[in-house]
């Protein structure tokens, strides 16, 4: 959270303006960049009305917490007002959103979203909005986990008339979401005194700060019940305009025999792949045609083996790419190309059948299979020559057959514990955006520290892992890969530094001397020990990593140097030029480094990088607090 005290205090900073001066410098220390003008002027124009309604309710002692950050999540709340309830004198929390919007009207298609003229797409309806942030919380949070019926939700939209977003109401209000207008502000006073009581809310603020946050729903640990039962995530803003818009079109076509595509772009842990199973699930139980699709072996593996357990039917929803070389054209309802960074030029290799080569573009195949294509992705995780799915390259494929493409931009991430300065960090630190790396300054998100040896950075993980956390080791590729292992031998231990010598993970798709096949090892226990690479890592994520930096990738004096003579990856062909093999090896450690949900340990091969290195993550140290 950005700033936490009294309603009565909120309301005299505001008058002063000392408010919106304190607010920019929190947010420049938690986020490392200043807020955008357009967020400074939300906070001028609404907090004040916020303040303002609460004092007038004679509540100018309830705790008001501004900008609180959802954990394991980078999204924030406007608001949580913390009090006592006036009937039991039990803790009480109203979740807030504030909208300055004057006048919107709800989505032709669906009243959970809705259109203002300031935006050219759809966005949320703020009762989903603010209802999402309650669920969320009561999800992840254990002081609300324990008692749910304390949280309350209202989204106020303080400059409204009601002629200006009547039509919103038609969305379904309950405990979680309840709307109010800057028109009939005395029924938001009111409503604020039947949740909150005159008395001190500091107490039950410090409760919910204190609150235990519970771990992240591992994305493969609640498949099954995913796709089989019924929803296990909680989709906040964008992601539920992601879901909703794919819905929408499902149900286009059903009606009107129309065909259109959706493609959902967003970062590192942006929820793309929880989008996928949240829709996967859900067409699944409207008895939609739908499959799932991705370029990842390791990744089909397992959704294969966790979701579809029990029910063959289930395992037979996931496929790879290159499964529609032969299929009827819309043949299915939606396909779900998760991973579509990882569509491939061509599906046919030398191993496809001559009946089987159709000459047509992977992105083509994939686009006629179905009468709703989904393309999930995230254009800076390429790591292979010749992965094409970017969001023009899909737009000009769909262009070609007259096809309309809705697209739709996520922005909140829940990788790295919600931590945008970790991430910020990770591709600063490799040049990956300008400026040059920078000292990690820690956030109460993501723990970062750098590891003298390869045996200090195992021990540090396995001794979280006996403390019940999830933890794994992957390096660059830049040792030989055994790939051939004889029956009744055990992994060679290709990864050598110094003393120290682990073997890769498996290759293939059978288990060697109690390691799991390579689709497993970010998932399965047995998977510590072995290191992985980045075809095995991505995709996945784990609660501490541990990343070996190789002598592909040195600091020399103020720059990074990629050794391309360093790297053992055989996709990398005479052909890859060296700036490709540079952007590839930098997005392979960007991938590697951002697969951790509580922290990241850090250990280069060469000296000089690991000065730099601890240079950059001076004062950070997980070794003490773990």
């Amino acid at each position: 959270m950005l700033f936490r005290d009294s309603a009565a205090a909120v309301a005299a900073e505001c008058h002063s303006g000392a408010l919106f001066f304190r607010l920019t410098e929190q947010f420049v220390h938690v986020h490392g960049h200043k807020p955008s003008p357009s967020e400074v002027r939300s906070w001028e124009r609404s907090i004040p009305v916020l303040a303002s309604a609460l004092n007038d309710a004679g509540l100018g002692q309830v705790e008001v917490l501004l900008e609180y950050g959802l954990p394991l999540n980078s999204k924030r709340a406007d608001a949580i007002l913390a009090g006592v309830h006036p009937d039991t004198g039990l803790p009480s929390y109203v979740v807030v959103e504030l909208k300055q919007w004057s006048s919107a009207e709800p989505d032709d298609d669906d009243p959970s979203l809705c259109r203002i003229d300031s935006y050219a797409r759809a966005v949320l309806n703020p009762v989903d909005q603010v209802r999402g942030y309650c669920e969320y919380l009561i999800s992840f949070n254990g002081t609300l986990a324990e008692h749910p019926e304390r949280v309350h939700g209202a989204a106020y939209l303080h400059n409204a008339t009601e002629f200006g977003v009547d039509g919103l109401f038609e969305a379904e209000q309950d405990q979680h979401g309840q709307l109010f207008i800057g028109a009939r502000r005395g029924e938001f006073i009111s409503y604020l005194r039947t949740k909150l009581g005159p008395e001190s809310g500091a107490v039950a603020a410090d409760e919910l700060v204190d609150g235990k946050i519970g771990p992240s729903k591992q994305l493969m640990a609640v498949a099954a019940q995913e796709v089989r039962d019924r929803e296990q995530f909680v989709l906040l803003d964008e992601q539920q305009i992601a879901y909703r818009t794919v819905l929408n079109a499902v149900r286009r076509a059903k009606q009107s025999d129309h065909k259109e595509i959706v493609i959902v772009t967003g970062g590192p842990g942006t929820g793309k792949s929880v989008i996928a199973l949240s829709l996967l699930g859900e067409l699944y139980r409207q008895g939609t045609t739908a499959l799932h699709a991705t370029g990842s072996s390791s990744f089909t593996t397992t959704m294969r083996k966790v979701a579809g357990a029990r029910k063959r039917e289930v395992k037979d929803l996931f496929k790879y790419f290159n499964s529609f070389m032969t299929a009827d054209r819309n043949s299915l309802d939606v396909l779900i190309c998760d991973e579509a960074h990882r569509i491939r030029e061509t599906s046919a290799n030398r191993y496809t059948p001559a009946s089987n080569r159709t000459g047509k573009a992977q992105i083509e195949e994939l686009i006629d299979a179905a009468r709703v294509p989904v393309f999930l992705l995230d254009e800076h995780q390429v790591v292979r020559p010749g992965e094409m799915g970017t969001v023009v390259e899909i737009k000009e494929a769909a262009a070609k057959k007259g096809l309309e493409c809705r697209v739709v931009q996520l922005d909140s991430q829940f990788r790295c514990g919600g931590s945008d300065a970790y991430l910020r960090w990770v591709v600063r630190l490799l040049g990956l955006e300008p400026g040059g790396p920078v000292v990690w300054e820690p956030d109460d998100k993501m723990q970062l520290t750098v590891a003298d040896s390869p045996q200090e950075m195992e021990a540090f993980l396995d001794n979280v892992r006996y403390q019940g956390y999830s933890a794994r080791m992957s390096a660059g590729y830049c040792w030989k890969w055994t790939k051939k292992v004889p029956p009744g031998q055990g992994l060679p231990a290709d990864v050598v530094i110094g003393g120290w010598e682990r073997p890769w993970n498996v290759f293939g798709d059978r288990s060697v001397g109690g390691a799991p096949p390579a689709a497993l090892w970010a998932t399965d226990p047995a998977g510590f020990g072995q290191v992985g690479c980045v075809y095995t890592a991505q995709g996945f994520e784990y609660d501490w990593s541990g990343v070996i930096i190789g002598p592909d990738l040195v600091w020399r004096g103020d720059r990074w140097i990629t050794d391309r003579s360093a790297s053992k990856d055989p996709v990398f062909k005479k052909s890859t030029s060296d700036a490709d093999v540079d952007r590839l090896i930098r997005n392979t450690y960007k991938v590697l480094l951002t697969r951790g949900m509580i922290g990241t340990v850090v250990y280069s091969t060469d000296p000089e990088t690991r000065e730099k290195l601890r240079a950059l993550a001076a004062g950070s140290s997980a070794f003490a607090s773990v």
